[in-house]
């Protein structure tokens, strides 16, 4: 993508973004809260699963790092979203793509791919896991800021 165009879509900010990943457990509910912290209190987020997974603690502990919480909120799927209306979707993995590809054909939503690695198939001690959660956290921030956080004038 040429820098034109990378300003271009960084000057159309959605008013609604949905962030999608597989079980709505890591990728999709760190970068929800990422991106409620980073954009304007009027733009809606949200973030589901194609399939309902368990709270993953490692997301807390990474989260609260940089002074984020995901606070009481628990994984879900679209089905038990109240509001589905947005103008971006955001996938962060094959699974999730393939499912909001097939729910957005017949709409004008944008669809954006960002793969996000698995950080659950790190073994090794507790802190080279959390590595691999921190990793996902701050690429999904650089992500995040660098499509939808508009720079200062």
């Amino acid at each position: 993508m040429t820098e034109g165009a990378n300003e271009s879509r960084r000057q159309s900010r959605p008013g609604a973004v949905l962030f999608m990943c597989g079980q709505n457990v890591i990728r999709s509910p760190m970068a929800e809260a990422i991106a409620k912290q980073a954009l304007p209190s009027g733009t809606w987020v949200a973030s589901a699963g194609v399939k309902k997974g368990e709270r993953d603690a490692f997301v807390d502990v990474v989260l609260d790092e940089i002074g984020l919480s995901l606070g009481r909120r628990q994984p879900q799927t679209l089905e038990d979203m109240e509001d589905d209306y947005f103008d971006l979707v955001i996938t962060l993995t094959p699974e999730a793509h393939h499912s909001a590809l097939e729910l957005t054909r017949h709409s004008a939503v944008e669809v954006e791919y960002w793969p996000m690695p698995d950080p659950t198939v790190e073994t090794g001690s507790r802190e080279q896991r959390l590595s691999a959660y921190r990793d996902v956290r701050d690429r999904l921030t650089k992500l995040i800021r660098e499509r939808l956080v508009l720079p200062p004038e």
